[in-house]
């Protein structure tokens, strides 16, 4: 259990369990996410319950030393060690592979990271079969509840039942608020401020730790230009029209982003694995707190802009859905289909090829034309298919018709 920002509650991170399995059998362990996800939080709560040493790159002096030296250092440090931020010193992950070549006993080193290593081959590539990577979201609103989600269990599950779910009361405030530990606890204008330092903070430090991109200048248009497609699809020759830029460098920057997690490119499901490859990703920035201050709106603007409504409830049931990934007794991955005029806006995909798809309506009622994505997919789907699932902000899981249902948001984090 965890405390919040303010100190005042205390929340379980559902991630937890999952780091703790991996140190009990992997040299490494690295938390990958975000900045203010609550990495050090956690990392924090394991550093008491098992003795690790603690130290981070955030810290000038330690910084300056490991870059310094970083074999020095790193063999100066007391077993087992946190180290936080250790994508600001990218050459420490070589000396921590010598180290554990020489020493492979389980739990040695617990890193996190605000950059992908699996994105910054430098990275990913020298600790390869030593560390476990655990991927870290801001909070789940069943972390915020209190409330250990079953709903991907559910929906890959055998039977499916007709139940009635509380009404959300404020689906506008949540949208609004996100998942970001610091937010939940500041009035709505303060969220504002934070979003602005925050966004700061990924361009002035982080980008500048990872990449030698000078005209940082452009990323402030570029985050705007980029919520205004969140839960659209991308495209990065529209992009460098806007932006007046060459496709390369749009495309570094993007790539810039996405290894630092601000923004989310979701892969296309079909068949054919070739036809995914080339199919255009969907693009979700990572929190809708962020997306709702770049684009200046309240909850007055999404009760009047259905469209806009939409965009955000996609998006943020895309976040919710990546949380419960990151601890899901079920493995899945999850991707967006696309062809010709048939959609469905998630597929969640288990190894064994099973596939769930999920259609999100912001709309209260639904009709025949929201269900022509997923018989198609079905159809396509050649056996696999388990289950299509309409999301609307409804309050009754109920039937549609064979192998579909009517899902509200709320089942997300309800008990089922």
């Amino acid at each position: 259990m965890l405390k919040s920002a303010t100190g005042d509650e205390m929340f379980e991170r559902h991630i937890e369990k999952e780091v703790e399995n991996y140190l009990d059998f992997m040299p490494v362990t690295l938390i990958t996410g975000a900045r203010q996800t609550g990495k050090t939080t956690l990392v924090e709560s394991i550093v008491e319950k098992r003795g690790f040493s603690f130290f981070t790159f955030d810290d000038e002096f330690s910084l300056a030393n490991a870059r310094r030296d970083p074999s020095g250092w790193l063999m100066s440090l007391p077993k087992p060690v946190v180290i936080d931020e250790v994508q600001r010193v990218p050459e420490i992950f070589l000396s921590i592979k010598r180290d554990v070549d020489e020493n492979r006993k389980p739990g040695r080193f617990l890193l996190t990271g605000s950059a992908n290593p699996l994105l910054l081959p430098r990275l990913g590539d020298s600790l390869a079969g030593r560390m476990g990577i655990v991927s870290m979201f801001p909070f789940s609103q069943g972390e915020l509840r209190k409330i250990r989600e079953t709903f991907i269990p559910y929906i890959f599950g055998e039977k499916i039942s007709s139940v009635k779910l509380d009404p959300i009361q404020d689906l506008f405030k949540i949208f609004l608020y996100g998942g970001f530990p610091t937010v939940q606890s500041l009035d709505i204008q303060n969220v504002g401020r934070w979003v602005h330092s925050y966004l700061q903070t990924i361009m002035e430090r982080d980008v500048r730790d990872i990449s030698n991109i000078e005209g940082l200048k452009e990323f402030p248009r570029l985050f705007q230009l980029l919520a205004t497609r969140s839960a659209q699809f991308l495209n990065i020759s529209d992009l460098s029209r806007s932006l007046g830029m060459v496709n390369v460098t749009v495309n570094r920057y993007i790539r810039l982003l996405e290894t630092l997690f601000f923004i989310h490119l979701l892969p296309a499901w079909y068949t054919n694995l070739g036809k995914r490859i080339i199919k255009a990703p969907k693009l979700h920035l990572c929190d809708t707190a962020i997306l709702g201050q770049l684009l200046g709106v309240d909850r007055g603007r999404l009760q009047k802009d259905p469209h806009l409504a939409g965009q955000f409830l996609e998006s943020f049931v895309f976040s919710e859905l990546q949380k419960l990934k990151s601890w899901s007794p079920i493995r899945f991955d999850i991707y967006h289909f696309r062809d010709g005029d048939f959609e469905v806006d998630l597929v969640l995909e288990k190894p064994d090829k099973t596939i769930v798809g999920i259609e999100v309506k912001s709309a209260r009622s639904l009709n025949a034309d929201d269900l022509k994505g997923l018989k198609h997919l079905k159809k396509l789907s050649k056996g696999h298919f388990k289950r299509g699932i309409v999301l609307h902000p409804g309050t009754q899981i109920e039937p549609l018709g064979d192998d579909l249902w009517a899902f509200p948001i709320a089942s997300l984090w309800s008990i089922l």
